[in-house]
């Protein structure tokens, strides 16, 4: 926790945060709505009035509302006063905000918004300086490619980075905090700490802290609480051996008007016999709403037949951790946080035998409206799938949204890019008509030995590009495929056979119906994946941006395997480069094998 103070008052603002190795690059900080502080500071608050309508504003969101990433951040600026950076004693403005929650960590942030996406989008909304403290140097060339979508873009991204007009939230090396200067971020983390509590303004803390979180939605299908309520002896568990409480069967599932749970109204179900006493008592009829039972689900996925536990114990042994969990983001936090609570309270009473539900958890993005904003009945912008499963067919809904975009991203639905995608599927239709031989990569001379390139590419392409979860690239690779065997009279069997298989994950419906013609008994879904030649599916050439200073000033076609001192030679003489290189010193050279240049001079 670090320690700010507040100008023209007494009080100090309390932070916590994982990285305070940014400390020099804070450059404002943030209160929740419900913070004490602003009570405190507010005969100093010039413009009380407005901030206090904001926070009644922010009093009717729900946590989900005002955390959720895809909205438009808001807040108010604090007039009269400032906060205090406490490592170069610079003032810096103080804002109210609604993406601030007081359950989390101390109600209060520091904002650095040169390594944090949310504060850089708010800095950027709000004119705020953005000053870039860790150099992501080299390592952001081909691994942080977010904000920049282009092979082309990525030294222009890092460049913008050290110039504080973009975000990059990973490590690196510190700069512009003074004697913390040239430090990885793990050492600047360490010694930046010491510094804090030697100063009195900083400690090193772990923050856990779980709040309630009410089972307010009562629905029928939620897993029934096992009490029952007794006039006589009050609030009785139910023993174990009537464990496990099953929910009745009924007809009616509708809630009822007094907002209970729906098991309110079945009164064979609710009145029951008290388990200390035998005389007359009453269940409890409020159920626990579906995030309770999405904390472990998952492991009775691994032995859901068994009546005697929730798994076998040499199951879960050998299945977890989950390998990879997948949600949506508007669940990384509070899903994340409740799910890893309950496993741990398993593993301590030994049910399960890992301290981690899952080893990795990654988030997908979100798809948006036509609109570009968030699908909601009130905007009018929701798509029905159903609509377009009758429209364009089932496999094309699916193939489009591994098309949309990177997997990660959010991204707008287009009904232009679906009719696009049936377009592609109609093509992959009518190849079958073609003539087919039957020839490996042996092919007759009116089979272009480049087409046989093109399939071990597509087929590398396409692996790769699934393990990695860059579906839409893969769907890419499948269309270039297409448009090739398209330009072709005649067709290998095979070729044609193993893009089937690669277009089989996408579009189910279509290959099977293909390969059933083909006359195959056997399902396309139970056939081995196709291995790919590498000699085949290596390009011999391929085109090489290079950049100064971040922009890019050339593209040259070199071999692909070309190194690196070669490539930094022919980049240099370049005519087009050279002109940018004239009375200027080279103070950087980056070369990042198969993907770009980047001279920085000065």
């Amino acid at each position: 926790t670090v320690q700010f103070s507040v100008s023209n008052s007494q009080c100090a603002m309390e932070v916590f945060t994982t990285r305070p190795d940014t400390l020099f690059g804070a450059t404002y900080t943030v209160l929740a709505p419900e913070h004490k502080l602003l009570q405190e500071l507010k005969p100093q608050i010039k413009n009380w009035p407005e901030v206090e309508k904001y926070i009644a504003a922010a009093a009717a969101k729900s946590d989900l509302e005002r955390t959720e990433l895809a909205k438009e951040k808001t807040g108010v600026k604090l007039e009269g006063v400032m906060a205090v950076n406490p490592v170069n004693d610079e003032e810096i403005p103080i804002f109210v905000a609604d993406y601030v929650l007081a359950s989390y960590g101390t109600g209060a942030i520091m904002a650095v918004p040169a390594h944090d996406e949310r504060d850089f989008e708010f800095a950027t909304k709000f004119g705020i300086k953005i000053i870039c403290v860790v150099d992501p140097g080299s390592i952001a060339i081909g691994d942080y490619p977010k904000d920049s979508k282009k092979v082309d873009e990525e030294a222009e991204y890092l460049f913008k980075v050290k110039k504080g007009q973009a975000c990059y939230p990973g490590d690196g090396i510190a700069i512009n905090s003074g004697e913390f200067d040239g430090l990885p971020t793990a050492k600047f983390k360490k010694k930046i700490t010491g510094w804090l509590e030697q100063k009195g303004v900083g400690k090193a803390a772990v923050n856990f802290k779980l709040r309630d979180w009410i089972f307010s939605r009562q629905r029928y299908w939620g897993e029934p609480i096992p009490i029952v309520h007794c006039e006589k002896c009050g609030i009785v568990p139910l023993p174990e051996k009537d464990l496990p409480l099953e929910l009745p069967e009924v007809e009616n599932y509708e809630p009822t008007d007094t907002g209970e749970s729906p098991l309110a109204a079945i009164d064979t179900w609710v009145n029951c016999k008290c388990p200390k006493c035998g005389g007359a008592a009453k269940r409890e009829t409020d159920t626990m709403p579906n995030w309770a039972g999405s904390s472990w689900y998952f492991l009775r996925y691994i032995d859901p037949k068994n009546n005697k536990a929730f798994a076998d114990s040499e199951k879960l042994k050998k299945w977890l951790p989950v390998d990879l969990y997948n949600g949506g983001m508007e669940h990384t936090v509070l899903h994340l946080l409740y799910s890893r609570f309950w496993h741990k309270f398993l593993y301590d009473q030994k049910l399960v035998p890992t301290p981690e539900p899952y080893a990795k958890r990654i988030s997908h993005g979100m798809i948006l409206g036509p609109d570009g904003e968030k699908m909601s009945k009130s905007r009018g912008n929701v798509v029905n799938p159903d609509e377009i499963v009758q429209k364009f067919g089932a496999d094309t809904l699916r193939l489009y949204e591994m098309f949309i975009g990177p997997f990660d991203q959010a991204a707008a639905w287009s009904e232009g890019g679906v009719a696009g995608v049936r377009k592609f599927l109609e093509k992959v239709w009518r190849l079958q008509e073609k003539k087919l031989i039957d020839c490996g990569d042996d092919c007759p001379p009116e089979i272009p030995e480049e087409f046989q390139r093109t399939l071990h590419k597509t087929i590398k392409k396409v692996s790769e590009d699934i393990t990695n979860r860059h579906f839409n690239t893969a769907v890419s690779a499948l269309m270039i495929f297409v448009n090739e065997a398209s330009k072709l009279g005649s067709l290998p069997r095979p070729a044609f056979e193993k893009f089937l298989t690669l277009l089989a994950p996408f579009a189910p419906h279509l290959t099977e119906e293909i390969w059933a013609q083909f006359g195959h008994e056997k399902s396309i879904h139970l056939e081995t994946w196709p291995d790919f030649n590498a000699d085949l599916a290596q390009d011999e050439t391929i085109t090489l941006p290079v950049s100064v200073n971040g922009k890019l000033r050339d593209t040259l076609e070199v071999p692909a395997d070309i190194s690196e001192a070669e490539a930094l030679k022919v980049a240099k003489e370049s005519e087009k480069i050279q002109k940018w290189l004239e009375g200027k010193e080279i103070k950087k050279e980056i070369f990042v094998p198969g993907r770009m240049v980047n001279l920085v001079v000065g």
